[in-house]
């Protein structure tokens, strides 16, 4: 019925939505179809991948929520997977998001989560379990009917999408995928496919302003007017592919060519770049932390990128978090803007259930004398000599390495991160232009 409702003429419309009983009205409210654009209805034939790459505020999650919930509904999916970049993501944003599959599922065929086993069950028995693209090994067992993966282009693991795909061989097996767009290998192979309209994908850009009526005032404040004039927004609002800028440092392709995807066991020293919003910035600001190791040939390891946004309290958290899980020998801050306050920061962060002690965290402290590009310059050089290796796909790090002009736009806050943590791992890159302060909580 929605769809024939969607489809006639607004005279028409009103006349026969005045017709409808409450409990009509009320399917109707939930009907995935009537509400949604045309672009975020399934494509039309017989079709294998469904391709969502636009700019943000789009209606993506939506658009997966709406699909998920109806091939549950039909039934003819029985077992359906969720893959998100991390577990959080795909209990905040895929399950109870705004536009989250419970959110957007009718009270009359509303599934049962069970966070403990990573599983939704609709009434009529479908279930939808859930998974992380950081850990790509516990997708190799499980098949599916359909799967939804969403913001495909910023997972760190390609192993997590091929295990995926091996495992989609029952029913249907069809899937959805909705992301921003980032320039991964991955991402060019599928939207290659699409264009050559090869194994049944098929591609659906879109942008910001398509939903823009429907986006609260404070996200098209915080959203849409903080990229509207930058270079940023063909990506993040236009959802068009982002090449890289030639008058920045680094490329996609000399990244690409160092890239590895297995962590060596014999790293020498671990430590996490961390470069905090200054006074001037927003909450909206990142704080860039990456982590990095180095072995015994000299060679670096770009670990993660844990770059976050949110109050010091909440950054704090990360970097403590970030040095726990890497089991890294210490913190290097960039304190020209901060003085003690990444220390005060770090050490105040206690959290016993989550073995979070910030207190025993060591914190180096560097104050810059020079500018970003001159103390990035030796970085770059070292990734010319290819001995930098990133381990899995940073997108974020990464647009912001081969987009970023020095002088302009705002400060870099990932690709600082990373400065700091490579000079720390390889002093002597350029040590003149470095001031290490007093070595705190180190015995």
């Amino acid at each position: 019925m929605a769809e024939r409702v969607a489809s006639l003429a607004y005279a028409q419309r009103k006349e026969l939505l005045q017709s409808l009983s409450d409990a009509e009205h009320e399917a109707l409210l939930y009907d995935y179809r009537f509400w949604a654009r045309k672009k975020q209805l399934p494509p039309a034939g017989n079709w294998h991948g469904w391709l969502i790459v636009t700019g943000r505020g789009f209606g993506k999650n939506w658009t997966g929520a709406g699909w998920v919930n109806e091939i549950a509904s039909l039934g003819h999916c029985p077992r359906i997977g969720l893959i998100a970049r991390t577990s959080a993501d795909v209990r905040d944003t895929m399950i109870e998001g705004e536009s989250g599959v419970l959110t957007l599922a009718s009270p009359m065929f509303r599934p049962e989560y069970k966070p403990a086993i990573r599983r939704l069950v609709w009434p009529n028995g479908v279930r939808a379990t859930t998974f992380s693209a950081d850990e790509p090994d516990a997708l190799r067992g499980p098949g599916h009917d359909a799967l939804w993966g969403d913001e495909l282009a910023s997972w760190r693991y390609r192993a997590a999408w091929d295990n995926a795909m091996l495992g989609l061989r029952k029913g249907a097996s069809q899937w959805l995928a909705t992301t921003t767009p980032k320039k991964t290998p991955l991402m060019r192979e599928l939207i290659q496919e699409a264009a050559d309209k090869q194994n049944g994908i098929v591609l659906v850009r879109g942008t910001t302003y398509e939903n823009y009526v429907n986006l609260s005032e404070n996200y098209k404040k915080r959203i849409v007017k903080k990229y509207e004039h930058t270079r940023l927004a063909g990506q993040e609002l236009r959802g068009e592919d982002m090449e890289d800028d030639p008058r920045a440092l680094w490329t996609r392709e000399s990244i690409e060519r160092d890239r590895v995807h297995i962590m060596p066991s014999d790293l020498l020293l671990i430590t996490v770049g961390v470069d905090p919003m200054g006074s001037d910035e927003s909450e909206s600001s990142e704080a860039g932390i990456v982590a990095a190791g180095i072995d015994g040939a000299g060679h670096v390891y770009i670990k993660r990128d844990a770059s976050c946004h949110g109050k010091p309290e909440e950054w704090g958290r990360a970097v403590v978090a970030v040095y726990t899980l890497e089991h890294a020998n210490d913190v290097t801050a960039e304190t020209n803007y901060g003085g003690d306050m990444v220390v005060t920061v770090l050490h105040s962060i206690k959290d016993s259930a989550a073995g979070l002690n910030g207190s025993l965290v060591p914190v180096r402290k560097v104050t810059a004398s020079r500018n970003k590009r001159v103390r990035a310059e030796p970085v770059a050089m070292l990734y010319d000599q290819r001995r930098v290796h990133h381990v899995g796909f940073f997108p974020e790090l990464e647009d912001e390495m081969c987009t970023h002009v020095f002088g302009e736009g705002k400060s870099p806050n990932r690709l600082d991160a990373l400065v700091w943590a490579v000079t720390r791992l390889v002093p002597e890159l350029d040590p003149k232009h470095l001031q290490y302060g007093r070595d705190y909580g180190i015995a």
